[in-house]
């Protein structure tokens, strides 16, 4: 255990010297004033949107990570098979429906999703609660309520459509592959000594088994921060303004700045609430319901826990269904 807290010690002395010395570069005036004539503004942009980001997410994947411990630990895989329909659409109907009660964003259900696949969950099942817990939990549809002026009209759209997408979309995964295509299989508990059935020493085993995720996840955070933060400095709003041209071409045009923003899904509302007086309400619709599926960051993370062609195929998957699924409701709304 002490070398558990020493290992931990280390490695968050130097997540905190590099933030420290961002800090100093970005805002203090002291430091600042030393190197403002060296420091490009742009660069400056790119550290602050890459630390938002950063800060932004971290706190929702470490409650991910402490979730996918205790499923590694806590659950078995008798309870999984005891929990789940043996039907997959009713079983890909559950993880929607739980994916919806469970706040989370798109970063901190990844390692979630991971340890629930590793445990024999069904690919259809995981993909429908990734995709909805960081859509239309609870925050999401509250911080949606009150960014457009608490119109429930875009919530209850947000919410009903979106979950309709999921289903779909979750079902289709669960057609297209019978595997779980992870990368690697989930690492079971290293029984160095007799095995014990403790409360604290299945905590301990919880507590490494957290920490291992935190750091394998958080290295592909911050890749995904850092080239989504790229984008946000070099890669102008207005020239997404090009590709809107007609109903089709705004709501793509959406769909991508919400790919490329990669803003985290209790604070996108506030950010699409902006673009009332530009885009239509189908293309905003199509900004809330696709972000919190898939975005830039998350994309890289899936990459590193999925196959490539599992992540591809779901990247097209997203992108037709959300497509489809708001441009139907905008022929039935006549938006």
């Amino acid at each position: 255990m002490r070398r558990l807290f020493s290992s931990m010690l280390v490695d968050m002395t130097g997540i905190v010297v590099i933030g420290v010395a961002a800090y100093l570069i970005v805002f203090s005036q002291w430091f600042g004033a030393l190197w403002t004539a060296e420091i490009p503004d742009s660069f400056r942009q790119f550290v602050t949107i890459f630390l938002s980001m950063v800060i932004e997410a971290l706190p929702f994947v470490l409650i991910g990570v402490i979730v996918a411990g205790a499923i590694q630990i806590f659950v078995t895989e008798e309870h999984i098979r005891r929990w789940i329909p043996a039907h997959s659409f009713k079983a890909v109907a559950m993880g929607c429906v739980v994916g919806a009660l469970f706040p989370a964003c798109e970063c901190g259900i990844v390692p979630i999703v991971r340890k629930l696949v590793g445990k024999g969950v069904p690919l259809g099942a995981a993909v429908g609660f990734l995709l909805t817990g960081p859509l239309i939990n609870p925050i999401v549809i509250l911080s949606t309520y009150m960014a457009f002026g608490n119109d429930a009209m875009i919530a209850g759209w947000r919410m009903g459509l979106g979950f309709a997408a999921a289903l779909l979309i979750a079902w289709s995964i669960s057609l297209f592959f019978s595997s779980n295509q992870l990368r690697r299989p989930v690492s079971l508990p290293v029984q160095r000594r007799k095995p014990q059935t403790s409360l604290f020493y299945r905590f301990e085993e919880m507590l490494k088994h957290s920490i291992d995720e935190f750091f394998d996840t958080g290295k592909y955070l911050m890749i995904g921060a850092c080239v989504a933060a790229w984008m946000q400095t070099h890669v102008h709003t207005e020239s997404l303004l090009l590709f809107g041209g007609g109903d089709a071409g705004e709501m793509l045009t959406m769909m991508g700045l919400a790919y490329f923003l990669s803003l985290c899904s209790e604070a996108d509302a506030f950010i699409a609430a902006s673009f009332r007086n530009i885009f239509s309400t189908s293309s905003i619709l199509a900004f809330l319901i696709y972000g919190p599926m898939i975005d830039l960051k998350n994309t890289i993370m899936l990459f590193n826990v999925f196959r490539a062609r599992f992540v591809v195929v779901l990247l097209m998957l997203v992108t037709a269904v959300v497509w489809l699924s708001v441009w139907v409701a905008k022929m039935i709304q006549g938006w």
